[in-house]
């Protein structure tokens, strides 16, 4: 029997709406904070929701053959943020109970995304983070102008790789300049990933009020039905049904946390983040909880967002 599951978001944990009806339909959420606004749109296939399975015509598209999941967003940040700065993944607001062989499930997450970094053994916030700009499967952006219309969202079709524009994010003329003909020739999300490897790079790109962020969260490594599974190349799996003890699955978009220079790791909880720009938390159906919310998250956005249908 699936496990039956409530998608909530937000701008951040502490102010999340619960959207798991627009779960795999064209209705999507919006986010608006002091940081960030946007719109989000979620896709699980199979999804279980009060006891029955929802799929969604994503699934079938010949291009997302075998994922199982998406989340997808676009926005734009309302002040200035390099793209170091700016980072996506899972926090939890307790310590993991982690399987056997987990290690190997660390081993898989950092061979796709080499900039990931994490402390998923923490014992007090676990937490997984990359640059969102390296980590996204699918990443377009685009320079608005004052009469500009926004684009479709969703999109009817997949989201494809779209750095044409991206020079434009680069503040300093002179490296704008000098980095434009190797941003031009980023085509693909495996160049995208491969170049913004590199702190330097990221460091040279600014995100504000005048660029459209689109991105596409999507793999196939994780199964919602007819159980919670994670599979991973080599035949590993785990059914995580068994490991999950109910708190929420968090994937957030949150800013870097400066550092001291003489500070070398996270604050005194060990977060490397200081504010939240989205959220979105995957939780058990019959379960409510509500996170702590973060001290350092000090900008906290209104409890209420506003829903486009």
């Amino acid at each position: 029997m699936p496990v039956n599951l409530r998608v909530l978001a937000g701008p951040s944990p502490c102010s999340l709406v619960d959207i798991s009806d627009k779960v795999n339909t064209d209705q999507v959420h919006n986010i608006s904070s002091d940081g960030f606004e946007g719109l989000l749109s979620l896709q699980i296939n199979r999804f279980p929701l009060h006891h029955r399975t929802a799929s969604s015509d994503y699934f079938e598209r010949p291009d997302r053959r075998g994922i199982t999941w998406s989340i997808q967003v676009q926005g734009r940040f309302l002040q200035p943020q390099t793209a170091d700065d700016v980072l996506f993944g899972n926090i939890f607001e307790r310590p993991l109970t982690l399987p056997w062989g987990s290690s190997a499930a660390f081993q898989f997450m950092k061979y796709i995304d080499p900039t990931l970094e994490h402390d998923l053994t923490s014992q007090t916030k676990p937490w997984a983070l990359s640059p969102l700009i390296s980590t996204m499967p699918h990443f377009a952006h685009r320079e608005l102008g004052e009469s500009d219309t926004l684009p479709e969202f969703p999109p009817r079709e997949s989201l494809k790789d779209d750095n044409s524009q991206l020079a434009e994010a680069v503040g300093n003329p002179i490296e704008r300049e000098k980095l434009s003909p190797q941003l031009i020739t980023l085509k693909t999300a495996d160049q995208r990933r491969a170049y913004f490897a590199s702190k330097e790079a990221r460091q040279s790109i600014s995100f504000g009020p005048n660029d459209l962020i689109t991105t596409d969260f999507c793999y196939g490594f994780l199964e919602f039905s007819p159980e919670l599974a994670l599979r991973i190349p080599g035949g590993i799996s785990f059914n995580l049904t068994k490991y999950w003890d109910g708190q929420p699955v968090q994937f957030v978009c949150c800013k870097r946390r400066k550092l001291p220079d003489d500070e070398d790791s996270g604050n005194q909880e060990g977060v490397p983040w200081e504010e939240f720009f989205w959220c979105v938390s995957i939780q058990l159906g019959e379960q409510v909880e509500d996170p702590k919310c973060p001290e350092l998250d000090v900008r906290q956005p209104p409890a209420d967002s506003l829903d486009i249908d």
